[in-house]
């Protein structure tokens, strides 16, 4: 004996072969997988049950989706090395009955049942709402911007075909001048380096041409962009300074308490402005909760995403942007004007009363107006404003935006809860998607790749949280 602890012989033939059941412990998640594709109404959700009465069988979607679900909690998306695994990996041969499809197929049914598929992803989020795990919503709401397949120099807008144009504009210019010059030299190695850069000359007057065909599609398109591998992709602004991918949106809303992610949206707007409204009411209809409240950061302060919010029934929490020009300047801001809401008067600095004088409309909303008239003879006044007199405006529903603005302040900790909630789920996602992030193209299929991940992690989430085989009593329950 070596010591060591050996394996059986490899030709060592066993009477009653062993049964590959016997391989998989009863806490492996691929048996929670297996339980809950089993418990859903494919049907129902739009997979096609019934097969075709001619052709070559196809494979169940049961079994599809579970090679998709398994393959997505293993951090493992790409076709063909789902249909590689398909063929060797123990827990694989358990959960598809041996069967072993090829990449083709695989990358079909992902392809062909994407609203399915997204619709798998929320019945796991009913599953937990039937479990009562949203009771108390607080959810968190952030964006992350995720890369596409697209490379940033197949990606066209005004400014980057401008600084091409220029830039081709200054080489063809220098190479003139070095043909210029080599001309002046009569010499074999003169006339090679002429004839090299006129090809450069003539390879980069046909890029100009290239270029121009390309700003006609670029300028057609809605928002003056054009991607041409994915044409749904946009170049988008990242946390690092000056720096843009080209890719998509994504947005979650996260469970504060138990962090699962009880909602997504992927889009290929860049800001978070025009988001906050939509995702909250996607979270209140996930959570089935009459008394919802949302964290955001200050990206999505916006009056009227905050307004839609308050008529909705949900209670946000985003922190307001300093965007005074006056502050800028170093004078006075908004906030030293104090409302008195029962006189309907701002009270300035020096305690003088700005009253209202008149309404108007800027971009479709009702703004008041205030101010006072006796602003040349204060002494603060090289302090507030450089015009006539200091004006103040106030938005009709400035009251809800106050509200908003008192319950941060008293919930101070509220960015720190926010950040402690929605950055895990985005963070532990990338991993899994590695440098490369997406790997379907178009907001569609992209949409389809993003619910298998929210789906992987919520269930991964669920499995710390509960533990296999509770899990599976819970499905069917």
């Amino acid at each position: 004996m070596s010591g060591f602890i050996e394996g059986e012989d490899r030709t060592q033939a066993t009477l009653f072969p062993e049964r590959i059941d016997d391989y998989i412990a009863e806490e492996n998640a691929v048996r929670v997988i297996d339980v809950f594709v089993d418990e859903l109404d494919l049907s129902g959700l739009g997979f096609k049950t019934i097969p075709e009465l001619t052709g070559r069988p196809a494979y169940h979607p049961a079994i599809m989706l579970k090679l998709y679900i398994y393959g997505y909690l293993n951090r493992i998306q790409s076709s063909r090395r789902l249909e590689r695994e398909a063929g060797r990996n123990v827990e694989l041969m358990w959960l598809l009955g041996r069967l072993a499809p090829d990449f083709k197929t695989i990358a079909d049914f992902r392809k062909n049942n994407g609203k399915a598929i997204r619709l798998v992803c929320r019945e796991f989020v009913m599953l937990c709402r039937k479990l009562n795990l949203f009771s108390d919503a607080f959810v968190a709401i952030d964006g992350s911007k995720f890369r596409a397949v697209n490379n940033r120099n197949r990606n066209f807008s005004k400014a980057n075909v401008k600084a091409r144009l220029r830039q081709i504009d200054e080489s063809i210019a220098r190479y003139l001048g070095e043909i210029a010059s080599a001309d002046r030299r009569d010499s074999e190695a003169a006339t090679s380096k002429t004839v090299r850069l006129e090809s450069k000359i003539v390879a980069l007057k046909e890029e100009i041409k290239t270029l121009k065909k390309l700003e006609v599609r670029m300028l057609a398109a809605p928002d003056q962009q054009l991607s041409l591998t994915d044409p749904d992709a946009r170049v988008m602004a990242t946390s690092g300074r000056g720096k843009a991918i080209v890719g998509y949106n994504v947005q979650t809303a996260v469970d504060t308490r138990h962090h699962l992610i009880v909602a997504h949206e992927v889009t290929n707007v860049g800001s978070d402005r025009s988001q906050l409204a939509n995702m909250a009411n996607q979270a209140k209809e996930a959570t089935d909760c009459d008394d919802l409240s949302v964290l955001a950061d200050r990206g999505y302060y916006n009056g009227e995403e905050i307004l839609a919010c308050d008529k909705a029934g949900i209670t946000a929490y985003v922190p307001k942007t300093q965007t005074s020009n006056n502050q800028a300047r170093g004078l006075f801001g908004k906030r030293d004007f104090i409302y008195r809401s029962k006189d309907d008067e701002y009270e300035c600095p020096a305690g003088e009363r700005l009253t209202f004088r008149t309404t108007m409309r800027s971009t479709g909303q009702v703004i008041r107006r205030y101010w006072f008239s006796g602003c040349a003879q204060c002494k603060l006044k090289p302090r507030c404003t450089t015009g006539k007199e200091r004006r103040v405006s106030r938005w009709e529903h400035e009251s809800i935006l106050e509200a908003m603005e008192d319950r941060v302040d008293r919930m101070r900790h509220c960015m720190r809860i926010r950040a402690g909630t929605v950055e895990h789920p985005f963070g532990t996602i990338k991993s899994w998607l590695g440098p490369t992030h997406f790997q379907m193209r178009t907001l569609k299929h992209v949409s389809t790749e993003m619910s298998l991940h929210v789906l992987a992690y919520n269930l991964k989430r669920m499995l710390q949280m509960f533990g296999a085989v509770p899990l599976m009593e819970a499905m069917r329950a």
